[in-house]
């Protein structure tokens, strides 16, 4: 069966999905992409329903990389250019597209390496900061991602899209301030918080050790909480009229400084 009309009851049920409400209400979420798809396959990610455009598939040269990363007998519904567009979210198209259910996570779930290091996010409420910031958690192996305070949706289509389907090879928790700095304190983890008003430069300080790194909002920056609970607080020198860098920037930076001080 293809779906061919945008008034059909799955079309509807999908691009609700887009909103926070619907997807807390069903639990659902979706994918929209090969590579995300694939690497929430990867991570384990149920796949409740997908659905592709053959047209789209075929102009891009991708039905090979859809057969790829999905695995032999995965239903899979068609539908016209039309219906897909109206489901995909954003304007990179490539014709195929999942629900999943993806499992909330919590502070117990995380499981920390030799050398703890996990990140903390507060009231972070751009999802292509949060998307960036998980890239790099990612890619520095980092043990996890913690998000406190007023946040974005987690499985929010553009935290999806803008980490790149890292948002699923990461443990992503959405916690409260005074539970993830218990968690930290009892895994003996140093409370290093970024801040413009730090008293030393990121690179001067010992980052080797077990470590929460703590980023605010672009818009609030630190609570009193975290400023008053951070073992340190760094910043990162500003040589122009600015005063700060992008979070998911600084986020970046200071993740690739752990791993630098620790591969020294």
């Amino acid at each position: 069966m293809k779906i061919t009309s945008l008034t059909n009851g799955k079309v509807k049920a999908l691009v609700k999905l887009r909103e926070h409400r619907a997807r807390k209400k069903t639990g659902l979420a979706i994918i929209d992409g090969i590579r995300e798809i694939a690497l929430a396959r990867q991570a384990g990610v149920a796949i409740e329903e997908m659905y592709i455009c053959p047209e789209i598939l075929e102009k891009q040269s991708l039905r090979k990389s859809v057969d790829n990363a999905v695995p032999a007998g995965q239903t899979m519904t068609e539908v016209t250019p039309e219906v897909f567009h109206k489901i995909a979210f954003g304007d990179r198209a490539e014709g195929v597209l999942a629900v999943c259910r993806p499992a909330e996570k919590a502070l117990q779930d995380i499981r920390l390496g030799d050398v703890p290091f996990i990140v903390i996010v507060e009231s972070l409420e751009k999802p292509g900061n949060l998307g960036a910031i998980l890239r790099s958690c990612d890619g520095a192996g980092v043990d996890a991602l913690c998000m406190s305070g007023e946040t974005t949706d987690i499985y929010n289509p553009n935290v999806i899209r803008s980490s790149l389907g890292t948002v699923f090879t990461t443990t992503a928790v959405e916690t409260g301030n005074e539970e993830v700095l218990k968690f930290v304190r009892e895994k003996r983890m140093q409370v290093v918080a970024t801040s413009p008003s730090g008293k030393i430069n990121y690179t001067k300080a010992d980052l080797k050790g077990p470590l929460a790194l703590v980023l605010g909002s672009e818009q609030k920056g630190l609570s009193e909480f975290w400023v008053n609970h951070a073992d340190l607080l760094v910043k990162v020198p500003m040589k122009g009229q600015a005063d700060s860098l992008n979070v998911s920037n600084t986020a970046a930076v200071l993740i690739y400084e752990v791993i630098r001080q620790r591969d020294a």
